[in-house]
């Protein structure tokens, strides 16, 4: 499948979570959690998901619900960075942000419900238990201490102040890398792959993870807010601790190119075809949005 198709299905089976009747009490909960849900994107967290298990010798199918999973996953982690105590960000996919909408109480009960919901959806599916458990634990090794929330604490911590690049990397690959290694981990963990293609998947999502922070760096600086449906230039005016502050465009786009060949020689002898992989790293390169 292409990247267009696998984006398809994800997003119809997405389509189809959380439609509750319209006397259901908490009917309100469930509209704010789909406004961010079917908000769009480029779904890539899902589609790694499926093209690892693809190549691992899965079934997409059976995989679909652990890729809508950390799509879910990522929603909730959108909505809490737009908070007023976190990021403050009005726009969000040229769309007001969920608790513009819909406030900021209901916006943080909205974040929290898809998180649960995220791991509900990975161990109510079709999988065989033991790559339901392994997916679980990839998704939530991503979210806790280690992933996610520690990097945002971290990031936190560094406001105000000057990091080093050692310092700039620890919050990266915690905030952005933890996850799209899950994603490729949980892939792979779907298909009931080898260790050694994990370990692969893992190194692959590394250094697609890095690169696509100083992708996101730059764009904030070099993009225009149309493009990228949210103001640019916000790093710049908070001060925050960016690739861009630190290096430089050029430097960063040096970094980018030898992060996506990383990328890529990951993959080489653990998978059959991973064309599409490949593909996917070098887009991310060079996207403007």
């Amino acid at each position: 499948m292409t990247e267009k198709e696998y984006k398809q299905l994800v997003d119809e089976e997405l389509s189809r979570s959380f439609l509750l009747e319209d006397s259901y009490p908490v009917k309100g909960l469930a509209e704010a959690m789909r406004y961010s849900l079917l908000a769009g994107g480029k779904r890539i967290r899902p589609i790694l998901v499926l093209e690892f298990c693809k190549i691992s010798g899965g079934d997409l199918q059976a995989a679909l619900p652990a890729a809508c999973a950390i799509e879910m996953l990522h929603t909730y982690s959108l909505i809490h960075d737009d908070l007023p105590c976190m990021d403050n960000d009005t726009l969000r996919r040229g769309r007001p942000t969920n608790h513009v909408v819909y406030g900021e109480c209901t916006a943080t009960l909205a974040g929290d419900a898809l998180q649960a919901e995220a791991f509900g959806t990975i161990l109510r599916s079709a999988l065989p238990a033991e790559r339901r458990a392994r997916c679980a634990m990839h998704l939530a090794n991503a979210v806790g201490l280690d992933g996610m929330c520690g990097g945002q604490y971290l990031d936190m911590l560094g406001e105000g102040k000057t990091l080093s690049e050692a310092e700039l990397d620890e919050i990266n690959s915690r905030k952005t890398g933890a996850l799209l290694i899950a994603a490729c981990l949980m892939g792979v963990a779907a298909a009931g792959g080898t260790l050694a293609q994990e370990e692969a998947a893992a190194r692959y999502g590394a250094a697609l993870g890095m690169a696509f922070q100083i992708r996101d760096d730059m764009l904030d600086v070099l993009s225009t807010e149309a493009e990228l449906g949210k103001p640019i230039g916000s790093d710049r005016e908070e001060e925050k601790n960016t690739y861009m502050a630190l290096y430089g465009a050029e430097k960063c786009a040096a970094l980018i190119e030898k992060l996506t060949g990383e990328a890529k020689n990951a993959l080489a002898g653990r998978f059959e075809d991973p064309s599409l992989l490949c593909s996917l790293a070098d887009s991310l390169a060079t996207r403007r949005s």
